[in-house]
């Protein structure tokens, strides 16, 4: 039986492989990451129990509680659509660039290097967002902990910036150092992390649930009726004031392509890629200090399984942008370490450019959380465009798009979900952009569409002005397959060169 099961394994990586080749990419990770591994590292880069207690505040305090209900409700039914719409693309391009490689193949050969090089910074770029302020949350809902924990009638523990930013730059160094282990390791760490989740979570509601005695739970209407909208916003009217409870849905379901980013390192690829709080204080009022803080721990524990899986998703994508020499390094970043099978370089670049967000909370915490902000409309808008282009280009002669296992097909579902998708992202990046309370001033100002807009004039003009002389979309690293060929496959003579 074991012989069995290995000899399917090795059947399934060989079968990987041939398809990673004929998408013009020889293989460079070791193919560790089991189903459950997989299953369990796309659970925990959302780490749903940990960014709702880190997320919870902004529509309790801004719309109250029904805005809280209803937004989860709606939110998480429109990113089905999305999610969905993007495992469609993941399974056909099941490689480590995820969605970049993925829009550059997905139009024609005029556009791609433009497509490839916007979407690859976009989602770069949001993904570093991503992990620094997950670690930043991370480093402040341990310091919270601390607070609770220390203290004492008369005087109450004081939590500085140095504190949270010092935490946080160790914890994105400890994550760096993980990260730097070989794929069999980190895939044997990532195996346990579903389980954390999903017991947190369904304890944490069981708990509060059996300390809060029926007499205090508030009425239907006050979770789900008119009495649950509070606008606190200070102006806005109440029907935005609930729709900001959109924010906390949208952050908390994002990077919805990172087993994209490790399908390289995964077996049966195309198929396991588609798969100071309130918060806090509402725990330490039902359990008290104890209790609370006995869960508070893995409630921290799972965000950290997010920074480690997202720092791992992010790396593979500066690999793969650097490897197509979308980066100013000459691919010094899109090299694999021998010893490890995992991109070292890229790794550590990656962790210190997301510690710079949180040493610049000490000179201006506004401009922190600027880039803070950047995370989900950033990673939304480029998630949005492959699957645009997906259908503006699907018979295209230079793309013809060949779905892979997962696929909604060309009937009314497929459309529906697509169509749907990029509206409600394109809505919801709306809503990301209004500051959430009036009057405005500098402190309170959203600098989330500046700093986007931001990066895609930056990255455009730099294109223009030199990067497009060293870009030129997605490369394959296969000897005489230069340039991807989406329209085209690659013949099995192809494939016995490339050394799989």
């Amino acid at each position: 039986m074991g012989s069995t099961k290995s000899t399917h394994s090795v059947s399934s990586a060989d079968e990987d492989d041939k398809e990673l080749v004929a998408l013009g990419y020889k293989p460079s990770f070791k193919r560790e990451f089991s189903n459950l591994a997989t299953i369990s590292f796309a659970f925990s880069i959302m780490g749903l129990c940990s960014s709702i207690a880190t997320t919870f505040n902004t529509p309790l305090l801004l719309g109250g509680p029904a805005s809280v209900t209803w937004c989860w409700i709606l939110g998480a039914t429109m990113c089905f659509t999305l999610g969905s719409s993007i495992a469609e693309i993941v399974s056909a391009f099941p490689t480590c660039g995820g969605l970049y490689t993925a829009s550059a193949r997905l139009t024609p050969k005029a556009y791609r290097a433009r497509v490839g090089w916007v979407v690859g910074w976009l989602n770069i770029l949001g993904q570093i967002a991503g992990v620094s302020s997950t670690e930043f949350g991370l480093s402040n809902m341990i310091w919270s902990a601390v607070a609770i924990g220390r203290s004492v009638k008369g005087g109450d523990f004081v939590i500085t910036q140095g504190k949270v930013v010092g935490l946080f730059a160790g914890l994105l160094v400890v994550h760096g150092i993980l990260n730097s282990l070989a794929t069999r390791q980190l895939a044997m760490l990532t195996k346990g992390f579903v389980f954390v989740n999903l017991g947190t979570t369904f304890l944490i509601i069981i708990v509060l649930l059996a300390t809060t005695p029926r007499s205090e739970m508030h009425p239907a209407n006050y979770v789900f009726g008119s009495a649950g909208i509070v606008n606190q916003t200070g102006g806005w009217n109440t029907g935005l004031a609930f729709l900001f409870g959109l924010l906390s849905v949208q952050w908390t379901m994002t990077d919805y392509d990172a087993t994209a980013h490790i399908s390289e390192e995964v077996r049966r690829a195309a198929y396991a890629g588609p798969s100071g709080s309130a918060f806090l204080e509402i725990m330490y009022l039902r359990m008290g200090k104890t209790g609370s803080l006995i869960l508070w721990t893995f409630v921290c524990m799972t965000a950290f399984f997010v920074v480690q899986t997202a720092l791992q998703a992010v790396t593979r994508t500066m690999y793969a942008f650097s490897r197509d020499n979308g980066l100013p390094d000459r691919g010094y970043f899109g090299v694999i370490a021998k010893r490890t099978s995992t991109p070292l370089r890229s790794i550590w670049l990656c962790t210190f450019i997301s510690i710079l967000p949180g040493l610049l909370d000490l000179a201006s915490p506004i401009a922190a959380n600027a880039i803070f902000s950047l995370t989900a409309m950033a990673l939304d808008l480029s998630y949005i465009i492959p699957i645009f282009l997906r259908r503006v280009f699907e018979n295209h002669p230079e793309v013809m798009f060949k779905p892979g296992p997962f696929y909604m097909g060309d009937g009314f579902l497929g459309k529906f979900c697509n169509a749907t998708c990029i509206l409600w992202t394109l809505f919801v990046c709306v809503i990301f952009s209004f500051p959430t309370y009036l009057p405005v001033t500098k402190d309170n100002m959203n600098y989330a569409s500046v700093i986007t807009i931001g990066v895609l004039i930056l990255s455009g003009a730099w294109y223009i002005l030199g990067a497009h002389k060293h870009y030129h979309g997605p490369q394959s690293n296969i000897p005489d397959l230069t340039t991807l060929n989406p329209a085209s496959t690659i013949a099995d003579e192809d494939i016995k060169h490339a050394d799989v």
